[in-house]
Parts: C-alpha cells; structure tokens; sequence
C-alpha cells in the first residue's frame, strides 16, 4: 500500500482537516456532485451511524467534484468535514475517475430509483435543494473509498464500478476492526 502525503484540506464548514489524521483513522470517500440524489442516499446511512463510526475511532472526510458555494447548501448538517475539489486534484491524485458506468450499470438502477424517490419527497418538504442541472464534473463520476493510517498508510481501498459501490458503514467498521487487530 502506498502512503498520503500529510496536508491540510480546506473544508465546507468548519475548521480545514489533517489528513493524514495524527490520531485517527480517516475514511476518506469520494462522491459525485452537490445535492446528487445517489450521494445523497449513501451519505444519510452514514450519518445515522456515525456515532459509531467515532467511537471506532474513524474520522469521516467527504470530497465532492463542486465547489463550496455549490455544497454549502447541501451538507451544512452533516456531521463530518466536506471538502471541495472543483478542479478535481485529489481525484486525480487517487486515481478515482468518472465513466458511463457509473449510470449504466443495471445493478444502480434500483438505488437510482430509491434516492430519486427519497429525494424528491425531501424537496417537496422543503428539506433538501435540488442539484444543479449541470453539475460542475458531470454527472459520471464513480465513488471511491480509503481508509488511511494516522502514519498515511492506505489501509484498505475500494474503486467504485458504478454510483452506488461503495463501502457499506458495516463493511467500514469490520475494516477497523481487522486494522485494530492487526496493530
């Protein structure tokens, strides 16, 4: 496994993040692009349990291909620290790249359907904004998913084949729990 180089990411909200984490774990996930329905679903399952999440000593840092004017109004409830990255650089830098998969695969289209639901009912109760028509990076990118060391050792990784592969919050913690053993 190759290593991060330490940095600070400059953050939505809050204070900006070191990553590497001095101490903590960071699961460091890649997402499309501000109010898309499919992150969307993905990252309400995260809240739900980030208590437990924390408490495993995991701390969540989210990117998205937009900028913060076009987050800020999508995540400023979330409880874990998004970064922008219009110009995609950390993408680029962690080979998470953007394709026609992403939609196309048959097995996203059930998860498409659900978060178009879910988020529809959300916008008509006045709870969440709708997406850009044309998202800043298109509509095509693919999640991915680190889990780094506070040392910056990449731990584990997964490269999404479509917008809905990504590590499950139970597939997370059965990853820090193999870590932790291993330590």
């Amino acid at each position: 496994m190759h290593a991060v180089d330490s940095r600070r990411l400059q953050v939505v909200v809050g204070a900006p993040v070191a990553l590497p984490d001095p101490d903590q774990l960071v699961h460091l996930q890649f997402r499309r692009f501000a109010g898309c329905p499919v992150c969307n679903l993905h990252l309400r399952s995260i809240v739900r349990r980030h208590a437990e999440i924390t408490a495993a000593g995991v701390r969540e840092v989210v990117v998205f291909h937009s900028s913060a004017a076009e987050l800020r109004e999508h995540v400023t409830d979330l409880p874990f620290a998004v970064v922008p990255d219009p110009q995609r650089r950390l993408y680029r830098e962690f080979g998470v790249e953007s394709s026609r998969r992403a939609l196309l695969n048959p097995r996203v289209w059930p998860t498409i359907l659900r978060a178009v639901a879910r988020s529809s009912w959300a916008l008509l109760r006045g709870r969440e904004r709708p997406p850009s028509l044309n998202p800043a990076g298109g509509r095509l990118g693919l999640p991915a998913d680190f889990l780094i060391a506070p040392d910056g050792t990449v731990l584990a990784s997964k490269y999404g084949e479509h917008a809905y592969d990504q590590w499950s919050v139970d597939e997370l913690l059965h990853l820090v729990k193999g870590t932790v053993r291993r330590a």
